[in-house]
């Protein structure tokens, strides 16, 4: 692991903890795991006001801040910005790139597929909507699918066949990830890369938050060494910190747990200007989301019902019964 260098700590904010898990978001747990490799000491809290925002996650230290939807997400950031970089050992081999894109692709298409579109919707409406009324979540979870389908190109017509290409794809994926792995602790050159870090965040997701008639948690299931692989590091990496964690609270993200690790930061981040977060502009933020969600599934809502061509986008009445 990298030496330490910086003193100030890290903040993770991420979507609030369930199933067991830290946080039960798919897109924060490779950022947990990620941290939790480096032995990178982090707070962890949770943003319950903003359920449906791509800046989740994001991390803070100081003047410093990342969010999701920079950058190519927090992990690159983490890398470029030169807080720690657990990849700078094998970012040159062929092998680890082109596993990297698969798990990257693949991994995280079927996890979007499950969780918006091939399910009934418990899952997420526990994850992201459970704190929000009713009809807002359900406003939002429409939305939601209705962005998913869009972003994997799922239409009337081809549902179908998209839906047997992204269980192909993922199938391919778990065989060659247990060809590489075998027995091994990690899956390249003996030591944790941001590969280990994102797959384990899609398995622990697969394993412990999807629903046992899941068809990604028994593909996965399939594979006895990923399987154990994504015990044994739950074990270490969750469970063992769950039982040792402390809480915080905050007026934004309430509700906290702190993990903490002896080891300090690995390197000295670069300077980046820090977004003012003072109560006024929360409040402006979180009323501008309101009103903007609200106008998007209004818009989308009308859309559908006039039956754009356009969108080709079908939403039944399954996609929405989450109750």
């Amino acid at each position: 692991m990298e030496e330490a260098k910086e003193k100030e700590k890290l903040t993770l904010v991420t979507r609030k903890s369930c199933f067991g898990l830290p946080t039960s978001c798919p897109n924060c747990l490779p950022v947990y795991l990620y941290l939790k490799f480096s032995q990178t000491p982090f707070d962890l809290e949770f943003n319950v006001n903003n359920p449906d925002s791509d800046q989740l996650p994001y991390v803070e230290s100081g003047k410093y801040i990342a969010y999701n939807n920079e950058k190519g997400g927090v992990i690159r950031s983490l890398i470029e910005d030169g807080f720690v970089d657990l990849d700078s050992q094998v970012r040159g081999i062929p092998e680890w790139i082109s596993t990297k894109a698969m798990v990257d692709s693949w991994l995280a298409d079927a996890i979007m597929y499950e969780l918006w579109v091939g399910s009934d919707g418990s899952s997420a409406h526990k994850i992201y909507y459970s704190d929000l009324p009713w009809p807002l979540g359900k406003i939002l979870y429409l939305k939601q699918v209705y962005d998913a389908k869009q972003i994997l190109g799922i239409t009337k017509d081809n549902a179908e066949r998209r839906e047997e290409e992204i269980y192909r794809n993922v199938n391919d994926a778990f065989s060659a990830l247990s060809t590489r792995l075998g027995e091994q602790a990690y899956f390249f050159d003996n030591r944790p890369t941001s590969v280990d870090a994102v797959f384990l965040g899609h398995a622990f997701f697969t394993l412990y938050a999807l629903p046992e008639t899941s068809v990604l948690r028994s593909k996965l299931l399939e594979h006895d060494n990923l399987v154990k692989y994504t015990e044994k590091y739950k074990s270490e990496l969750v469970d063992s910190s769950t039982s040792s964690s402390s809480g915080t609270q905050s007026q934004s993200v309430p509700s906290s747990s702190v993990p903490r690790h002896p080891s300090q930061w690995s390197s000295k981040p670069k300077s980046k200007p820090k977004r003012e977060k003072n109560e006024e502009e929360k409040f402006r933020r979180r009323a501008k989301y309101f009103l903007v969600t609200q106008l998007v599934a209004v818009l989308v809502f009308l859309s559908l019902l006039g039956g754009s061509d356009a969108a080709e986008v079908e939403l039944d009445e399954d996609d929405v019964d989450y109750d």
